[in-house]
C-alpha cells in the first residue's frame, strides 16, 4: 500500500466514509502532501464510494486546495476590485520581478508559487496577500520587497 493510500485510510478512519467527510479528508491530504494528487483523489473516491469526478470537482472548487504541486510558500494575492483600486497591479508586478515568475507559476527551486485568489477579507486594508497562513495588508512595493526577503532567508 502506498504512502498516499495509507494517509487516505487514516483520514477515512478519523472522519468517516460518508460524502460529508470529503472536504475534511481532502484538507487532511493537502495539509500533509501540500497538493491533491490524482492518486489521492482516486483513492478518496474509492473509499467514499463516489466518483473521482465528484472528488475532483470539490478539489478544484476551493482555491486553497491545489491539484498541482506548489512551492513551499504559496503567495495568494487578493484579486478583488477593491485591491485593484489600491494599486494591486503594482504589488503583483513587484512580486513577479522579485520572484522572476508570473502569476500562476512556481519558482524553479519550488520555494514560491504566486497565485491570485478571491477576497481575503482584508479589503479595508488592501492591497492584501496571504503567504501560506500569514496575512499581509496595506502593501506597498517596499513592504513586499522586505517580506519576500525574509521568506527567501528562511
Amino acid at each position: 500500500m502506498t504512502e498516499t493510500a495509507n494517509l487516505v485510510n487514516t483520514l477515512v478512519k478519523k472522519y468517516g466514509n460518508k460524502r460529508e467527510s470529503l472536504l475534511p479528508i481532502l484538507e487532511g491530504i493537502y495539509e500533509k502532501e501540500h497538493f491533491l494528487s490524482d492518486e489521492a483523489m482516486i483513492e478518496v473516491a474509492k473509499k467514499l464510494d463516489i466518483s473521482s469526478a465528484d472528488v475532483y470537482g470539490v478539489a478544484t472548487f476551493y482555491s486553497f486546495l491545489d491539484t498541482v504541486p506548489r512551492g513551499k510558500y504559496v503567495i495568494r494575492v487578493c484579486k478583488t476590485i477593491v485591491c485593484d483600486m489600491k494599486n494591486k497591479k503594482e504589488i503583483v508586478s513587484t512580486l513577479e520581478n522579485l520572484l522572476k515568475i508570473k502569476v500562476g507559476e512556481t519558482t524553479l527551486n519550488r520555494k514560491f508559487s504566486l497565485l491570485y485568489t478571491n477576497c481575503l477579507g482584508w479589503c479595508h486594508k488592501g492591497p492584501a496577500m496571504l503567504i501560506n497562513d500569514d496575512v499581509y495588508y496595506d502593501l506597498t512595493p517596499e513592504k513586499v520587497t522586505n517580506i519576500i526577503a525574509e521568506y527567501k532567508n528562511k
